[in-house]
């Protein structure tokens, strides 16, 4: 009986061991730790025309405004009187700017965000307010929580429906550079995709027994996926219905992997819980980990890259990660 203890004990020892992360060190980080003085989760983040001008949206009506391209930043209050708001969607083209968020509001801006009015939404809008992309001059596309998906051309005065059905609830939703949607179902056991044209959704299984936690496309038309437990998978450019191995970037099931974004189609960040942060400079095939800013007490929860050299990643209680690119060699 005593052998089998021992035994046991080794085993557990051994099997903590190998859940270690083994995954090799990022030698210099490129990520500047910025703390905020908030308590709200950051969801997302845009820049006018102006790449020195930004603006930060979040949790509890949280905005913050920087003009120094991202270093500073100041917090602005907007009058929406008692109404308790989850902005989760900012961006802008030129100087015109728009946010969305829960429950169902709509803010724009023609002055690069200096004021800000609210545009009403039909009390039979499918779901909540969910993300929104500027797009031209008084052109913008909306989403909702539910996956209804609407355009404005005048300005947000009038919207058309692009999309007959809906998802569903929706965990999230991620959309393409050419205007394709992937949306993951709340519980994360299915995902759908929409293409411009299509009147309806369409359902996948989702890849393995693991939940799903975020699908989106890459820099060359390909889908990635999270899932559970660490877990991730890319198609291939050509063909969107057949998944490549799975992969596991961090050996690890004590946090998820939350979000992934490319600064290059071979450079891949990918963020989740507790501070992780991991880098792939050969698109995947091999990952290294930022030790730098493991020790930050927040969840990163997205990654935005405005261009290859301007980049950020949202945390929670006011952590804002800045990328500043590597310095050339002399």
């Amino acid at each position: 009986m005593r052998k089998l203890k021992q035994f046991v004990i080794v085993l557990a020892v051994a099997f903590f061991c190998f859940s270690c992360s083994s995954v090799p060190s990022l030698s210099n980080s490129p990520w500047q730790i910025l703390t905020l003085d908030t308590d709200s989760t950051f969801a997302d983040i845009a820049f006018t025309d102006d790449l020195q001008h930004g603006w930060l949206v979040g949790t509890k009506s949280t905005l913050f405004e920087t003009s120094d391209g991202g270093n500073n930043w100041q917090q602005k209050v907007l009058n929406l009187g008692d109404e308790k708001v989850s902005f989760s969607a900012v961006s802008f083209h030129n100087q015109e700017g728009w946010i969305v968020g829960k429950p169902s509001i709509l803010l724009h801006s023609e002055d690069g965000g200096s004021s800000w009015s609210r545009i009403p939404l039909s009390e039979k809008l499918p779901g909540s307010p969910y993300g929104i992309i500027a797009l031209n001059d008084k052109t913008a596309e909306m989403v909702t929580d539910l996956g209804a998906i609407y355009r404005t051309k005048d300005g947000g005065k009038t919207w058309q429906a692009l999309v007959e059905g809906a998802v569903g609830v929706a965990r999230t939703i991620v959309r393409s550079h050419d205007g394709k949607y992937v949306a993951v179902s709340a519980r994360g056991n299915f995902y759908s995709t929409w293409e411009p044209g299509s009147t309806e959704w369409q359902p996948h299984n989702r890849l393995s027994s693991r939940r799903l936690q975020k699908v989106g496309y890459g820099e060359k038309g390909e889908l990635w996926a999270l899932a559970r437990g660490g877990q991730l998978q890319f198609t291939s450019p050509n063909d969107l219905d057949t998944w490549e191995d799975k992969v596991f970037p961090e050996f690890s099931t004590s946090w998820g992997l939350l979000d992934l974004n490319y600064r290059s189609p071979e450079e891949i960040w990918i963020a989740g819980g507790s501070g992780n942060l991991l880098v792939s400079h050969d698109s995947g095939q091999s990952w290294q980990k930022d030790r730098a800013v493991e020790s930050v007490p927040s969840n990163l929860y997205r990654i935005v890259f405005i261009n290859s050299d301007k980049g950020f990643v949202l945390g929670q209680n006011g952590v804002l990660l800045k990328y500043n690119p590597p310095s050339e060699p002399a």
